[in-house]
Parts: structure tokens; C-alpha cells; sequence
């Protein structure tokens, strides 16, 4: 089990981790103010431990948890720094959409899409900087990637709704602050949309002078259907991923996690996913990322999260299906499954690359006595610590 977590750590972009190592005095980190009170490092470091902010809420209930939009082709509830202010580099959007709806043609002018199918069928189109065009259905378990700026449009496929999640790179994005077709077009002078497009004036001197968002028209149905120009290159899509099928896979004692970094889908440059599932009474053990936050959507099941955030700050949380959890980069964390079923997470990750450093891990790889030293045990107990369970369990 040890061998086969290091190569999924490997596949998983290990080999990029540099790990340099710092000799700084403590005295760097001392504010001014302590400094001035002549108060000893050590003691200074006391007194900041003192006013350390209490950690804030980490967990937010998407679904409930804003009023978001709705109308009769679909909603869309997001998570964004306005109503979950801890996930500053990640914002996320769980949008559903009815038969016949779409999401209009826009684009994002500060963050990349990327997204994940929970039930039913998914049509989109893309644009890119190179003038080729791409349209691709998905089913549940695919996930895209749109990279920031590149025009696209999502439509429900086939006669059953939808439902995905978003994630963007960005907490600060707000998908109600997207840049999109409609909008733009109604707001453009009627003379400069005729003579864009040799459409009458009359005809966009009559659109509504608002966004549509979400629209709804014909179903979409198979085949792929041409484009209006046929002349405009289209480009074998790279914007697609089948992660349930294709994601590197990892079965452990408690559960499973199965990953797609950039490696695996090269369009994926600023964020990396995992579909995690923990079974009932087992945990993700106790770790930490130093290369990325962590953003987290329960799919199924529910479970506890417990952070560490230095200077004895820890605290733990609950969530369940339809909720959201932040840990930022290097936070220590461990999640439970506290549930009677699995525990199924769909996780982000923002950076390209996955890199994770357990405890256990971090113990086990120092020699024993001081190991005991640490902790006063002995020594037959710090040697027992080559026998730690790794992963879930």
C-alpha cells in the first residue's frame, strides 16, 4: 500500500515539489510593537500567540445558503468571497439547468471555468484565441476547462435536467458579474449592431436592455449540430476529461481518490480536481498542502473537518451534501466520514500539480529517538510508527 500512494503521489506531480529549507531567525516574524517592549523572542512569541485571530467558519452551505438566481430554464447558487469570505482563491457555482435551457454565450474576464457533471448531459461550445471552435457533450463524472477569456456557452442536452458544478480560480469572481452575449449586444447602439452584423437596426432596437443569463429554446439532441459558418476550423476538443473513467486512480483501506492534475489534462493550468469517497467510521488522514488551498463540494454523505491553524487554533466543523468547505495552502486538516454512507467529495485544488505531506508520513521519517524525544514515549513506540496506515483508512 506504502509503494503504490508514492506512485500515485508521483503520477500525481511529487517529483515537482521542492521543499528548501530556511534558516530564520524568529526575530523576523516579531512585530515592531513587541520588539519596542524589549520582550525576549521567545516571550515575544508568547504574546503573539495571544492575539492570534480566533479561525473563521470554513464550511458554507451552497445550495441554501444564498438566494442566487432562478427562472424557468434553470438557478445558479454560488460561493464566492461575498458569502464565504475564508475561499479568497476559489469561488464555485452549482448551476442546474431544464431541458431546452442553456447558459448564455459569455466569457470571464478574471478567472478560468472549470467544471464537473453530478447527473445528467451537458452541451458546450468554445471559442478560442486561435479562431477554432469545439462543441462537446458530457455525462456525469467529465469535467472541462475554459480557460480565462475564452468566449463559451453551456446547453442542457437531451430531455432531462442537469445539474453541475463550477469552480473558478478566483474567489472574487462572480458569476453574476460575468461578461455575457446578451447583455452586450442590447447595450451596443443599433446602428453599430446593423453594421456589425447586416441585421435590420430595428431588430436590436428592440432587443431587452438586460442580461438573459439563462435561456431556454429548442432541446438539444444529437448529432452535433454545424455552425452557422462551416468555414470556421473546428478543433479536436481539449477541453474535455473524462476524471470518473480516466482520473489517476488510488484504492485504499477507507475508500479512494481518484485525481487530474495538469498532467493528465494539459488545458487544466491553474487548478487540480480529485473525487475523493470515504467510507462510514474512516478518515483522510492528517495532512497538509504546501502548494495550494483546498476547496471542497459534498456530493453525497456527510462528515467533519478539523483544521489546524498554528498557535493551538483548531477547529472542526460539519457539512453535509450540498455543502462547501476552504482550507488554506498549509492549513493541517483531516476529514471524517461521520455518516452511515460514503462520503463522496468533489475536490479543488489551485495550482496545476498535486502535492500532499501527511504527519505520519512526516514522523515516520525522522529517526526514532527523537521521535520519542518529542513526544516522551519510548522508543518501541516511535519505531512502531513504521507501521502507520496511510491515505483513508
Amino acid at each position: 500500500m506504502e509503494n503504490s500512494r508514492r506512485k500515485f503521489l508521483t503520477t500525481a506531480s511529487l517529483s515537482s515539489i521542492g521543499l528548501v529549507a530556511a534558516a530564520t531567525s524568529i526575530s523576523t516574524f516579531i512585530p515592531e510593537n513587541l520588539k519596542a517592549k524589549g520582550l525576549s523572542p521567545a516571550l515575544a512569541k508568547k504574546e503573539m500567540a495571544k492575539v492570534q485571530e480566533p479561525l473563521e467558519d470554513f464550511v458554507y452551505d451552497i445550495e441554501n445558503g444564498s438566494i442566487g438566481f432562478k427562472n424557468e430554464g434553470g438557478s445558479a447558487k454560488e460561493a464566492t468571497v461575498e458569502e464565504f469570505p475564508v475561499s479568497q482563491s476559489i469561488a464555485g457555482v452549482s448551476m442546474y439547468l431544464q431541458p431546452g435551457a442553456f447558459r448564455e454565450m459569455h466569457w470571464h474576464s478574471i478567472a478560468a471555468e472549470w467544471a464537473y457533471i453530478l447527473d445528467g448531459q451537458v452541451r458546450t461550445t468554445v471559442i478560442t484565441p486561435d479562431g477554432t471552435t469545439s462543441t462537446d457533450d458530457f455525462e456525469k463524472g467529465d469535467i472541462w476547462y475554459f480557460p480565462k477569456g475564452h468566449g463559451h456557452m453551456l446547453q442542457c442536452l437531451g430531455d432531462k435536467p442537469c445539474h453541475f458544478l463550477l469552480g473558478f480560480d478566483s474567489g472574487h469572481f462572480s458569476e453574476f458579474g460575468t461578461f455575457s452575449i446578451t447583455d452586450w449586444v442590447s447595450h451596443i447602439s443599433p446602428d453599430i449592431m446593423a453594421r456589425t452584423t447586416g441585421l435590420p437596426a430595428s431588430f436590436f432596437a428592440n432587443l431587452p436592455k438586460k442580461e438573459l443569463y439563462i435561456g431556454v429554446g429548442k432541446i438539444a439532441v444529437e448529432p452535433r449540430p454545424k455552425n452557422i459558418n462551416p468555414a470556421i476550423l473546428y478543433s479536436n476538443s481539449s477541453h474535455k476529461f473524462r476524471m470518473a473513467k480516466d482520473g489517476v486512480y488510488q484504492q485504499l483501506k477507507g475508500g479512494s481518490e481518484r485525481l487530474v492534475s495538469s498532467l493528465e489534462f494539459p488545458i487544466q493550468q491553474t487548478l487540480t480536481a480529485m473525487l475523493m469517497e470515504i467510507e462510514p467510521g474512516a478518515m483522510r488522514e492528517l495532512h497538509w498542502h504546501p502548494n495550494a488551498d483546498e476547496w471542497q463540494y459534498v456530493m453525497e454523505g456527510k462528515g467533519e473537518v478539523s483544521i489546524f491553524g498554528s498557535h493551538g487554533r483548531v477547529k472542526t466543523m460539519p457539512y453535509n451534501k450540498g455543502m462547501v468547505a476552504f482550507i488554506k495552502q498549509g492549513y493541517g486538516h483531516y476529514i471524517e466520514n461521520t455518516g452511515t454512507e460514503t462520503l463522496k467529495l468533489i475536490v479543488l485544488f489551485n495550482s496545476p500539480v498535486y502535492q500532499a505531506l501527511s504527519l505520519t508520513d512526516w514522523m515516520a521519517s525522522n529517526p526514532p529517538q527523537l521521535i520519542a524525544d518529542h513526544f516522551g514515549m519510548t522508543l518501541e513506540q516511535a519505531n512502531s510508527l513504521i507501521n502507520h496506515k496511510n491515505g483513508i483508512y
